[in-house]
């Protein structure tokens, strides 16, 4: 590909983020787009923009940008928490390693490359991206050595640099340990592979084992219910059933009519949303809910959360082997109350380990399957063999400017739209595997957006046009190193397109947010619906940070052999920094934290592109006929292996369990202060399986249709007197509650809820 393909590449996407940029300047400013561009700040904040004209919402601006620079490391920890810090210093890191790598490539290796031949140079813009790469240079060039001591200087450097972040991130997640709201997680284990007997209950099991062997830190426990769709629905039908028994006698008012929507497409009237005449009298003799088939209790299953007394307490029950059976009483520290996925707890651990295999086997099946848009896409970027194999296409590509953006641009496009599908695929495997927390569900399908890419992306891109073809890529592994050496050189101008496209351009459309701002349009001028405050998006880590890294990959192997790609690149982290900062502070909320556990998947991927850079290095020069660049080559990988090995030892431990000693001091430190009882109380509300049995807050329910006279009316009357009231309530009043006598419907739901509470509990 020339040049000008290039720029022509570059132009599009150049123009597309300034457009979006644009947009997204002057869409945040609306208050129809309010929810869309602020929704974890109206989540929390719960105020509103007024609906005035104003013309400089009309008006793009870069106010959004000094925002987003001017937000400190403290302020984004605590609006977003310790996850979004981490992904933000992943940011900072590939901002400073390939600043440094572009400042000695593209003014050191660049003019090296380009006239590493004593050929004849075209103008620049007609010129082959060829000759910018190390391809052009000559075989036992006394240049090469240049090339081996700048690999040196960025790995080193970037050896420095992530253990700096790595040691930064792992003093932050033990200040997260610290935090002054205590987490229920650290007081509380997971228990699975409970060992069933025929005499007694799951839950008297477990209060047996854990009474006789840890006995002095053992506090109670909570036993998990199998809970299905068909039966959630059933079970809350019957707690709402129960909850009106005591009031048959009373019947509902049937005051107001019919309620009419207008249609804002056709102006059409709409009644299908009618009151009909309902009795409780009539409805138990028509149909009894105390019948055996929905009076049956929820089904016990294997595990249970245990509360322990002491953090400690709940650390050594958490880390030790229970039993001589390493499938019985498997105890893991339990997520925070937020994080738990209910839905898989009820799962037998003894088939965890065949969905693990099941799911990494469909992993392996997509990844393979994927190779057919990837191939058509290497078509499209060797335009002699499509056009032998298509001759159709021989009059449409000459033209000049469609030869270019067929080369140029949309190889990448096409390839960025099949990547769409990666995601949604790899959050599903990673769900079947059976996580028992959202959080360990996305570093899953995070790690499998990982491999995905690099496989698919760089590798299959790379060499499907030598090694996949020729097979000599399984064959002769040894090989490996001057096969890379050969193919990478030569696609390093698709992996800049790619750069322009998927990194350019989806940070724009993640700023527009393109598909949330057509649904809130949807909902609120065609569907009519009213704005949902409580649903608020979360960060999407597991599609962000493994596209985060494989810029990374493509920066360090491309570095010393095209470094045209770092300008691009550095264009991207700076963006991301600037793009990704806004959207943690203002669209995502923070529904649950890991604590930083996506840095280590970070530093593990910055480790491979590293030693995947210096064997691809190693086999260049030996292709090169340069023995003593690659000999001093061969130290560098190893000494990267130990950097590696050596934080695996020292700083990563502190990712997979808590320490001792701090833990030691906190529940001491609580003891002391007193709040170990208040802690201990809270534990008793933290994990909830069913929601609908949480006692019902009847104070605020406003009672209407005391008067005949009232009618429809009554309810707009009493919300307009409940929002004059200086503390806003919500008006929770309508023409059904009528007549009911809500003491006694408070006392019986109230009632309800503590038996329920106690049954769950095991307590009764």
């Amino acid at each position: 590909m020339k040049i000008k393909a290039l720029l022509t590449s570059a132009g599009i996407n150049i123009g597309l983020c300034v457009l979006f940029l644009s947009l997204y300047s002057v869409l945040r400013k609306q208050p129809a787009n309010v929810r869309v561009y602020f929704g974890r700040r109206i989540a929390e904040e719960h105020n509103r923009v007024r609906g005035a004209f104003i013309l400089e919402r009309f008006v793009p601006s870069t106010g959004w940008i000094v925002k987003a620079l001017q937000c400190t490391e403290e302020e984004m920890l605590a609006a977003a928490g310790l996850d979004a810090v981490a992904f933000n210093r992943m940011l900072v890191f590939s901002m400073r390693i390939f600043s440094l790598a572009a400042l000695l490539c593209v003014f050191g290796i660049l003019p090296l490359n380009y006239f590493g031949q004593n050929i004849h140079h075209l103008r620049i813009p007609s010129e082959q991206l060829d000759i910018f790469t190390i391809g052009n240079v000559g075989v036992k060039s006394r240049w090469l050595w240049v090339h081996c001591v700048v690999i040196y200087i960025i790995s080193g450097v970037a050896c420095i640099l992530l253990y700096i972040e790595y040691k930064h991130i792992a003093r932050l997640r033990l200040l997260h340990l610290r935090r002054p709201t205590p987490n229920p997680g650290q007081f509380t284990v997971l228990v699975r592979g409970i060992p069933k007997t025929s005499k007694e209950s799951c839950s008297n099991d477990v209060d047996d084992f854990f009474t006789k062997y840890h006995a002095p830190s053992y506090l109670f426990h909570q036993v998990v219910y199998k809970s299905g769709k068909v039966q959630k629905i059933m079970t809350g039908a019957k707690k709402a059933y129960r909850k009106f028994k005591d009031f048959k006698d009373t019947t509902v008012d049937q005051s107001c009519g019919a309620i009419s929507y207008r249609c804002c497409l056709c102006g059409a009237s709409s009644n299908s949303f009618q009151l009909l005449p309902t009795e409780f009298g009539q409805s138990t003799e028509k149909a009894d809910l105390n019948d055996s088939s929905l009076n049956k209790d929820d089904e016990e299953c294997a595990a249970a959360f245990v509360f322990f007394k002491t953090r400690y307490g709940a650390l050594v029950a958490a880390e030790v082997l229970q039993t001589s059976n390493p499938t019985k009483w498997v105890t893991d520290l339990a997520p925070e109350p937020d994080d738990v996925y209910w839905s898989n707890i009820w799962l037998p651990y003894k088939q965890l380990w065949i969905r693990r295999i099941a799911t990494l086997l469909g992993s392996i099946v997509f990844m393979f399957v994927f190779l057919l848009p990837v191939t058509f896409i290497q078509g499209l970027s060797q335009l002699e063999k499509l056009q032998q194999k298509l001759p159709f296409l021989k009059g449409i590509l000459k033209t000049k400017y469609m030869n270019e953006l067929v080369t140029g641009y949309l190889p990448s496009v096409i390839l960025q739209i099949f990547l769409y599908t990666v995601a949604p695929i790899m959050i599903l495997f990673s769900t079947l595997e059976g996580p028992t927390s959202h959080s360990e569900r996305k570093r899953s399908a995070c790690c499998k957006v990982m491999y995905f890419l690099i496989w698919n992306v760089f590798f299959v891109n790379v060499l499907s046009g030598t090694v996949i073809n020729q097979l000599e890529f399984f064959s002769s592994p040894k090989d490996i190193p001057i096969q890379l050496a050969r193919a990478v050189p030569g696609q390093a101008t698709f992996l800049i397109t790619y750069v322009l496209t998927s990194g350019w351009a989806s940070l724009s459309s993640e700023l527009m947010q393109l598909f949330g701002l057509i649904w809130n349009f949807i909902r609120k001028y065609i569907l009519r619906m009213k704005e949902d405050t409580e649903f608020v998006p979360s960060f999407p880590y597991h599609t962000e940070v493994p596209k985060v890294m494989l810029f990374g990959l493509l920066g360090f192997t491309c570095s010393i052999l095209a470094p045209l790609i770092l300008p691009f690149l550095l264009v991207y982290f700076f963006l991301g920094y600037v793009v990704y900062r806004n959207q943690l502070l203002n669209v995502y909320r923070t529904r649950y934290d890991t604590g930083g556990l996506y840095w280590p998947i970070a530093h593990n991927t910055v480790i491979f592109s590293l030693v995947l850079t210096q064997i691809i290095c190693l086999g260049v020069f030996g292709l090169k006929e340069s023995p003593v660049a690659a000999g001093f080559t061969i130290p560098l990988i190893i000494l990267t292996l130990l950097f590696n090995q050596y934080c695996r030892k020292r700083l990563l431990p502190l990712f997979k369990t808590f320490p001792a000693q701090d833990l030691i001091d906190m529940d001491r430190e609580d003891e002391r202060s007193g709040r170990m009882e208040h802690i201990h109380h809270r534990l008793h509300s933290a994990y909830c399986q069913f929601p609908d049995t949480e006692d019902i807050q009847l104070e605020k329910i406003t009672t209407v249709g005391n008067d005949e006279d009232r009618g429809c009316g009554s309810a707009e009357s009493a919300g307009k007197e409940t929002g004059e009231e200086q503390q806003p309530r919500r008006d929770l009043s309508h023409p059904t509650l009528k007549g009911l006598p809500i003491s006694r419907l408070q006392t019986a739901v109230r009632s309800i809820t503590f038996l329920i509470r106690l049954q769950k509990r095991g307590l009764s």
